[in-house]
């Protein structure tokens, strides 16, 4: 077992709350994103091992088979296929998509061919692995939320959302959601949303904002109460990127209000944002963005709209099931190999949890007690992880004593 000492990345967007009150910090008044855990080489955890600390990643380096175990290093390569972080938004994420894995290994591929620097800003793929993820909401000190925008809503839904605005500008789009097959309008909807002239985008966004501070304000609508509970939520980021196509882009999208415990997976070519509330990120080992809106930051429409998936989908909420067999573990079931998410819930005695293959211990609730079979014990406060290699032996984990419940994520691989 391997305490992790974790990085924060400081991204403008983070909150500046939550992390320290999860982590029991003082809060030093600069925003604090995400704490990222894992071998990512970004921002590698580090570990203590014989002759001083030394990163996750280096230690894997030197011994993929003895950390990862050979079945992992044979599927997956001689790397952490995953990220855990816990992520903090105290303002909304960009709208982004992921590419798959094909996608990622041929743009990847390209830009290195033509020479765009690695960290250029107008560069979009970081690294050739796509970046499937998941997110789990966490309670909030603060009693905050945990909000997001997940994949298109139906085209007659958001129809009926934008005419109801009465916006002169949206009845084009209007048009095009009630006249096309679902992704051709889809796709043309946003592609005439985000080619807009940028001076025209302004008045838009003013306006739509506008209409939607009144229509939030009006318990009488005619709007789905899903549709009418988001209103003040889109009218937030039209008072937050008055010069941003993407607001009108997240019109398209559904809204989504997560409790604790509760989680969305987000697979390839889905477009989303995070918008508010602090929650657990499990992803492959990935780095790829591309954005939609709502950033500064570059957005190459063209590669966009290639990646993007037009169909409507429903959010499918996620909540841990039992796995059969297990003590007491509940997993959060994805379609994806590469991680694997579930929970621990510790009110009494200990609990077994399987180390055949590598992953990380989070414990975000109480105090966890870890217990090797030789009696080598390792204690995870709120906030606090360790890292455990491919063993093939039992862990024991367990609420510390006086602990009323104490909650520890595990993250690693699916090998079935």
């Amino acid at each position: 077992m391997d305490r992790l000492n974790n990085t924060i990345r400081p991204y403008a967007w983070g909150s500046r709350t939550a992390l320290p009150a999860l982590l029991g910090t003082p809060a030093t008044g600069e925003p604090q994103a995400e704490l990222w855990m894992g071998a990512h080489p970004g921002a590698p955890s580090t570990v203590h091992r014989e002759g001083g600390p030394q990163t996750l990643d280096a230690v894997i380096d030197a011994d993929p088979e003895g950390e990862l175990g050979a079945a992992v290093v044979e599927r997956f390569g001689p790397t952490l296929p995953f990220l855990l972080k816990v992520l903090a938004a105290g303002e909304p994420l960009s709208l982004q998509v992921h590419p798959d894995l094909d996608q990622a290994r041929a743009g990847f591929a390209d830009e290195e061919s033509r020479g765009v620097p690695i960290d250029a800003p107008y560069r979009n793929y970081k690294d050739a692995n796509h970046k499937p993820e998941l997110i789990c909401a966490l309670e909030d000190a603060g009693g905050r939320e945990f909000e997001g925008l997940c994949g298109f809503r139906a085209p007659d839904e958001t129809a009926r959302l934008l005419e109801s605005l009465a916006v002169p500008a949206l009845a084009p789009l209007v048009e095009i959601l009630r006249s096309k097959p679902e992704e051709e309008a889809l796709r043309e909807a946003l592609t005439l949303v985000l080619t807009t002239d940028p001076a025209a985008v302004r008045t838009t966004v003013a306006e739509t904002t506008a209409a939607l501070e009144r229509a939030a304000a009006d318990p009488h609508g005619d709007l789905p109460a899903e549709i009418h509970s988001a209103l003040g939520s889109y009218a937030a980021l039209g008072r937050a990127f008055p010069d941003d196509p993407g607001v009108i882009a997240a019109l398209l999208l559904n809204h989504v209000r997560l409790q604790p415990g509760e989680a969305l997976y987000l697979g390839a070519g889905i477009p989303h944002a995070y918008l508010s509330g602090i929650g657990v990120e499990l992803m492959a080992n990935s780095d790829n963005v591309l954005r939609c809106g709502l950033t500064p930051k570059h957005v190459d429409v063209p590669e966009l709209l290639r990646i993007v998936h037009f169909r409507s989908t429903d959010p499918g909420v996620l909540r841990p099931v039992p796995v059969p067999g297990s003590d007491g573990e509940e997993l959060y079931p994805t379609p994806i190999d590469e991680f694997r998410l579930s929970r621990y819930l510790l009110d009494s005695g200990s609990r077994r949890v399987p180390t055949t293959t590598p992953q990380i211990l989070l414990c975000t609730e109480g105090t966890a007690v870890l217990t090797e079979e030789d009696g080598a014990s390792l204690t995870l406060r709120r906030g606090e992880s360790a890292f455990i290699p491919a063993q093939g032996t039992n862990l024991l984990v367990a609420g510390a004593p006086g602990e009323a419940r104490s909650t520890v994520f595990r993250a690693t691989v699916s090998l079935t």
